[in-house]
């Protein structure tokens, strides 16, 4: 990678943590809002961990948590914080729908929007609000499943999916239904989403809901069906830009 890279990838990290850390009001607002989604005791995965903030809010409230995070630099910094909490496991894969290799594209300025999707690069790159993203490396990578990961660790409570375009192949590798669920959605690639909530559907989730960005606010008082979470989807502005859809079983 060399010490430019080096040194551009501690900067990326370093920027995450200030900004998914620095704020400790955010921390009290992340754990009420998974408070209705995760209690002590309970089993969370985070899928695309990223620097962690979420495990920390699943840990606040008592849940274990199983982090999967396919960025290198990201698994050293994910074990440097967690490492030592006998309630995390941080496993170094990336999910998708069935065992194998990838490529892995690094944005080694911003890693929270690395990605193994290449239709997500070339839909930032052609839309507006994405200027300036680069992806410079690549790396290959293991996969598994999400199914793989249930066999390993056991049935969780809650799953959380945010990794940049490749939420409807991370669901691909799931046959049977956790209690909730959440993935994220952009703008730029909403047919993305759309996959992502059919394959809730088949899984047999019938209630549906929404927080945009990093509001951790549920946009809809009462939940939605599917074809309700797609219609609003699709009608929501571009500039919206980003959110979570969630999905509840039963």
């Amino acid at each position: 990678m060399g010490v430019l890279g080096a040194i551009r990838t501690a900067r990326g990290i370093a920027r995450s943590l200030q900004i998914y850390y620095g704020d400790r009001s955010r921390r009290q607002a992340l754990a009420t809002f998974y408070g209705r989604f995760l209690a002590a005791g309970d089993l969370a995965f985070d899928i695309g961990a990223h620097v962690g903030d979420r495990i920390a809010a699943f840990r606040r409230l008592g849940a274990r948590v199983v982090a999967v995070e396919p960025q290198p630099a990201l698994v050293r910094t994910l074990r440097f914080i967690y490492g030592r909490d006998a309630g995390v496991v941080i496993e170094p894969f990336a999910l998708s729908g069935r065992p194998g290799v990838i490529e892995f594209k690094l944005n080694v300025d911003n890693p929270t929007v690395s990605t193994a999707s290449p239709d997500f690069i070339r839909a930032a790159s052609q839309s507006r609000g994405w200027e300036g993203q680069t992806w410079t490396r690549t790396v290959r990578v293991t996969t598994t499943t999400l199914d793989a990961m249930i066999a390993r660790h056991g049935l969780p409570v809650f799953v959380k999916i945010d990794v940049e375009g490749f939420e409807a192949e991370v669901l691909d590798g799931l046959t049977q239904p956790v209690r909730a669920l959440s993935f994220e959605f952009t703008t730029i690639q909403r047919a993305v989403a759309f996959a992502a909530i059919r394959r809730c559907v088949t899984l047999g989730y019938a209630r549906f809901n929404a927080a945009l960005g990093e509001s951790l606010r549920l946009v809809h008082e009462h939940w939605l069906d599917g074809d309700g979470i797609a219609t609003w989807l699709s009608d929501l502005p571009q500039d919206a830009n980003s959110g979570d859809v969630y999905a509840t079983y039963g």
